[in-house]
């Protein structure tokens, strides 16, 4: 792939992303994609990217996803991201709480023919599940 496809590519996602569009992002998967993810574990084949895509939207229906530019070196890819979501219903049986959350992280990728065919997410799960109030924590002494 070329750096301006790579480009492309990641510009259709983040449509995708901001209309929150499931088989636009899942599209961008090779059909025998993976994805290492602390949410939804190890996902295999675009059908399961895709479901944990929708589960993503049910869960968190404001979820927003900003990005900064794609790091690309041949066809591995980099890119930095905030997310900012409310939980609105049932996640890791916890019921819908109202909280927002925001993380911060990092995807990591290798295309393969114009897609996506390995993808891993690094975030602060840990973080995240105490603003939802899965865990609770304490403050430091």
């Amino acid at each position: 792939m070329t750096r301006e496809e790579i480009v492309d590519l990641f510009a259709e996602r983040n449509d995708a992303w901001v209309a929150r569009h499931v088989g636009a992002l899942a599209r961008t998967h090779a059909e025998n994609g993976v994805v290492r993810s602390p949410m939804f574990g190890q996902l295999h084949g675009r059908e399961a990217i895709a479901t944990s895509y929708a589960s993503l939207f049910r869960m968190f229906p404001d979820w927003t996803f900003v990005s900064d530019a794609v790091l690309i070196d041949g066809n591995r890819c980099a890119q930095s991201f905030q997310a900012t979501a409310t939980h609105s219903a049932d996640f890791m049986g916890l019921p819908a709480s109202g909280r927002q959350f925001r993380i911060e992280g990092v995807r990591l990728y290798t295309l393969t023919d114009r897609l996506i065919q390995e993808e891993q997410r690094i975030y602060d799960f840990t973080g995240l599940l105490i603003q939802v109030g899965v865990l609770k924590s304490k403050p430091a002494v």
